[in-house]
C-alpha cells in the first residue's frame, strides 16, 4: 500500500522511530515538532516546527497538506485534545481522543474505571484534592504507598515509601510540594506500593481487538545500579520470544487480559480508544498489578518494538484509525537493547546546547540503529536539548547478541557532556531482576 499521507506529531527518538517504521511502509510523512529532529527530517515530505500543542497550526497544516492520517507521539498534545480537532478537520487517528486519553492524562479516571468495571490487578488507592487531607491519609495508612501527582508529569512524578521517600516526614514532604507548585494540576492519589518486577505490555488497538507487541522492561533510575533520581527512562530491552525472562506466557496473558477489559471499559463509557496502548505492570507474587496506563507508545520501548516490527506500520496505523483491526501483526523473534545517551545531570538539571555527532551508517553496520531525541541543529551542527539525545538500539538474536551490537554502537555517538547508564541489558542485570523475581514468588 502506499503513498498514505500521515501526519506525525513528536520530534523525540520514540516518533523518530515511528517515522523509520511509517517510512518502511512507504508512507508520506508530514511532521509536526518542536525540535528539528534530523532523523524525522530526512525522512518528512514536509515539516512544521511549531508547539506540538498548537491545535490551530497543527489543523492548518493537515488541511493545507491533504493529510488522510495522524499519529500522534508524546502525552501532551492528546491531552490537549489534538485528536478531536483533527477528526473535526476529516483526519483520521490512530491515537486516542482527549476522552479516551484520560486513562493517562487522569490517574484517578484509570483507578477509578478499573474499579467500576471490577478489572483484575487493581491496587488499593485514595485520591485528594486538597492537602490537608492526604496528609491525614498518609499518617494513618497500614501499609507503604507510592505518591503521583494525578495528572501529567512526563513519567518523574511517582515516588515511592522505602526508595526515594524515606519515612512519613518526607512523604508529607513531597505532598506539600505537589499542592504548593501544583504539580501535575495539584492533585495527588496515594496508591499501595507494589513489590516484584516492572514490565511493560504495549498494544495495538482500534476500540474492540487488541493486537500485543513485545513485553519490555524499562530503566527508570538515572544512574547504574537502579539509583538516581527516577527519569522518563534511560534504556529498556526485549528478548527474542516476546517475553521477559523472569515473566512466563501465563503471567502475560494475564497483562493482556487487564489490557482488553479496560479498552472494553472505555467502549463501554462511551469514549473508545484507538491507538497504541502502554500497560505498566508490576509482576507481584499475585500476578501482574497495573502501575499505569499510557495512551501512547513508551519511550524508550517504542524503540525496542518498532525496530522488531516486520509487519507494515502504515497498514496498522490505518487498521487503529479506522477501527478496522484485520491480519497478523509480525515481530522479527529478535532481542533488542536500547540504551539512551542522555545530556549530563538529566534527571536532576541537564546541561544542554553540547555538540554531538553520530555516525549512523557506522551504527547500522554494527546491528544497531540510532534514534535521534532531544536534539536541535545549530550552525549547521547536531547539539544536546535538555532530555534525552540519541537512543541506540542493539539487535541480536538474544540479548547477550543485542547489548554488544548496542555497546559497538555507542562508540560512534560523539559527545562531551553526556551520560549512558550501561549496565540495561547486561546478563547480571537482568539474573538481579530474575533472583529477585524468584525470591518474591517464594522459590
Amino acid at each position: 500500500m502506499s503513498n498514505m499521507k500521515i501526519l506525525t506529531i513528536g520530534g523525540g527518538a520514540r516518533e523518530h522511530a515511528a517515522v523509520c517504521a511509517l517510512a518502511r511502509g512507504g508512507a508520506e510523512i508530514y511532521a509536526v515538532m518542536k525540535n528539528a529532529n534530523p532523523g524525522i527530517e530526512e525522512l518528512a515530505k514536509k515539516v512544521l516546527l511549531a508547539d506540538e500543542s498548537d491545535i490551530d497550526k497543527i489543523c492548518d497544516f493537515a488541511i493545507n497538506n491533504f493529510i488522510e492520517f495522524a499519529f500522534v507521539g508524546p502525552e501532551a498534545p492528546l491531552a490537549a485534545g489534538v485528536v478531536d480537532a483533527l477528526a473535526n478537520v476529516g483526519v483520521k487517528c490512530a491515537s486516542p481522543t482527549k476522552a479516551a486519553a484520560r486513562i493517562e492524562t487522569s490517574k484517578t479516571f484509570m483507578r477509578n474505571l478499573v474499579q467500576k468495571y471490577s478489572i483484575e490487578g487493581n491496587i488499593a488507592f485514595a485520591s485528594f484534592d486538597n492537602e490537608t487531607d492526604a496528609i491525614e491519609y498518609v499518617r494513618n495508612v497500614k501499609y507503604p504507598v507510592a505518591i503521583k501527582p494525578v495528572g501529567l508529569t512526563g513519567g518523574k512524578g511517582v515516588k515511592v515509601q522505602g526508595d526515594q521517600l524515606k519515612d512519613v516526614e518526607d512523604t508529607i514532604a513531597y505532598i506539600d510540594e505537589i499542592f504548593q507548585n501544583n504539580v501535575g494540576g495539584g492533585k495527588v492519589i496515594i496508591e499501595e506500593k507494589a513489590v516484584g518486577e516492572e514490565f511493560t505490555q504495549m498494544v495495538f488497538t482500534d476500540g474492540k481487538d487488541i493486537i500485543p507487541m513485545p513485553l519490555v522492561q524499562d530503566h527508570k533510575r538515572a544512574y547504574e545500579g537502579d539509583t538516581g533520581p527516577n527519569t522518563g527512562g534511560m534504556g529498556s530491552y526485549s528478548d527474542a520470544d516476546g517475553l521477559l525472562p523472569f515473566v512466563t506466557a501465563e503471567d502475560r496473558q494475564k497483562a493482556l487480559d487487564i489490557v482488553r477489559s479496560i479498552v472494553k471499559a472505555l467502549a463501554d463509557e462511551g469514549c473508545p480508544y484507538k491507538g497504541t496502548m502502554y500497560g505498566q505492570f508490576m509482576l507481584t507474587k499475585d500476578g501482574p498489578k497495573i502501575i499505569e496506563i499510557n495512551a501512547r507508545f513508551g519511550d524508550p520501548e517504542a524503540m525496542n518494538v518498532l525496530t522488531a516490527l516486520k509487519s507494515d506500520f502504515t497498514e496498522i496505523v490505518r487498521w487503529m484509525a479506522t477501527g478496522k483491526m484485520r491480519g497478523e501483526v509480525e515481530f522479527a523473534p529478535k532481542a533488542t537493547v536500547c540504551k539512551y545517551l542522555v545530556p549530563r545531570g538529566y534527571g536532576v538539571k541537564s546541561e544542554p546546547g553540547h555538540t554531538i555527532a553520530v555516525d549512523v551508517d557506522a551504527i547500522d553496520n554494527v546491528g544497531a540503529v540510532a534514534y535521534f531525541g532531544s536534539v536541535d541543529k545549530r550552525d549547521g551542527k547536531l547539539v544536546t536539548g535538555t532530555s534525552r539525545s540519541v537512543g541506540i538500539v542493539g539487535i541480536g538474536e538474544n540479548l547477550a547478541e543485542a547489548n554488544d551490537n548496542c555497546e559497538k554502537a555507542l562508540n560512534y555517538v560523539r559527545c562531551d557532556a553526556s551520560y549512558v547508564r550501561h549496565d540495561i541489558g547486561t546478563a547480571e542485570l537482568i539474573q538481579k531482576r530474575v533472583d529477585h523475581m524468584n525470591q518474591i514468588r517464594g522459590q
